[in-house]
């Protein structure tokens, strides 16, 4: 992977990663007031096994933090991942 892309596409309610100019991956997630519910987790097999969904998590977390929300991870990957790093355990909302 050389470059490597996460954005918000809030008119499809998503986070999508980009490889090499390809969407990988992306997250579906609700949009509720101060709150982000990611809701699932899909990356193209052709890139699982790569890094690609934490750097997809990863990126849609941050930028959560970022915009001063929080998020509810209803979607097992993404909570698996908060719970492997904590630093991200301040982002989930009550």
């Amino acid at each position: 992977m050389t470059s490597v892309t996460v954005s918000d596409r809030p008119n499809e309610l998503r986070y999508e990663i980009e490889v090499d100019g390809e969407v990988a991956g992306f997250i579906n997630y609700r949009r509720e007031p101060g709150v982000i519910e990611m809701v699932h987790t899909d990356v193209d097999p052709r890139f699982e096994g790569k890094g690609v969904g934490a750097a997809l998590v990863q990126g849609a977390l941050d930028d959560v933090r970022a915009r001063g929300l929080k998020v509810r991870p209803y979607c097992p990957f993404v909570a698996a991942y908060i719970r492997r790093h904590p630093e991200y355990q301040d982002l989930v909302a009550a």
